[in-house]
Protein backbone atom coordinates (compact mmCIF):
# COMPACT_ATOMS: atom_id res chain seq x y z
CA UNK A 1 0.00 0.00 0.00
CA UNK A 2 1.28 3.48 -0.85
CA UNK A 3 1.38 6.58 1.22
CA UNK A 4 -1.70 8.65 1.92
CA UNK A 5 -2.45 12.37 1.85
CA UNK A 6 -2.02 12.87 5.61
CA UNK A 7 1.40 11.25 5.56
CA UNK A 8 2.63 13.50 2.75
CA UNK A 9 1.06 16.74 4.02
CA UNK A 10 2.17 16.03 7.57
CA UNK A 11 5.77 15.48 6.62
CA UNK A 12 5.79 18.62 4.46
CA UNK A 13 4.37 20.67 7.36
CA UNK A 14 6.87 19.10 9.74
CA UNK A 15 9.79 20.03 7.46
CA UNK A 16 8.49 23.55 6.92
CA UNK A 17 8.07 23.98 10.67
CA UNK A 18 11.64 22.87 11.26
CA UNK A 19 12.89 25.40 8.69
CA UNK A 20 10.79 28.14 10.34
CA UNK A 21 12.11 27.17 13.77
CA UNK A 22 15.75 27.26 12.64
CA UNK A 23 15.22 30.54 10.81
CA UNK A 24 13.71 32.01 13.97
CA UNK A 25 16.75 30.93 15.98
CA UNK A 26 19.06 32.36 13.34
CA UNK A 27 17.49 35.81 13.40
CA UNK A 28 16.72 35.73 17.12
CA UNK A 29 12.95 35.68 16.76
CA UNK A 30 11.35 33.76 19.61
CA UNK A 31 7.95 34.14 17.95
CA UNK A 32 9.13 32.42 14.78
CA UNK A 33 10.86 29.71 16.80
CA UNK A 34 7.64 28.95 18.66
CA UNK A 35 5.51 29.06 15.51
CA UNK A 36 7.98 26.73 13.81
CA UNK A 37 7.94 24.30 16.72
CA UNK A 38 4.14 24.29 16.74
CA UNK A 39 3.97 23.71 12.98
CA UNK A 40 6.58 20.98 13.23
CA UNK A 41 4.62 19.22 15.98
CA UNK A 42 1.33 19.57 14.08
CA UNK A 43 2.92 18.15 10.96
CA UNK A 44 4.40 15.23 12.88
CA UNK A 45 1.00 14.48 14.42
CA UNK A 46 -0.70 14.57 11.02
CA UNK A 47 1.96 12.29 9.53
CA UNK A 48 1.58 9.87 12.44
CA UNK A 49 -2.20 9.88 11.93
CA UNK A 50 -1.59 9.01 8.28
CA UNK A 51 0.79 6.22 9.30
CA UNK A 52 -1.78 4.71 11.67
CA UNK A 53 -4.54 5.03 9.08
CA UNK A 54 -2.32 3.33 6.50
CA UNK A 55 -1.46 0.52 8.93
CA UNK A 56 -5.13 -0.03 9.76
CA UNK A 57 -6.01 -0.34 6.06
CA UNK A 58 -3.11 -2.72 5.51
CA UNK A 59 -4.14 -4.87 8.48
CA UNK A 60 -7.79 -4.97 7.44
CA UNK A 61 -6.79 -6.26 4.01
CA UNK A 62 -4.69 -8.99 5.60
CA UNK A 63 -7.67 -10.15 7.66
CA UNK A 64 -9.67 -10.93 4.51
Amino acid sequence: MGINKDQVEGRVKEAAGKVQEVAGKTVGSTTQQVKGAVNKAAGAAQAKYGDVENDMKKNSKQDH
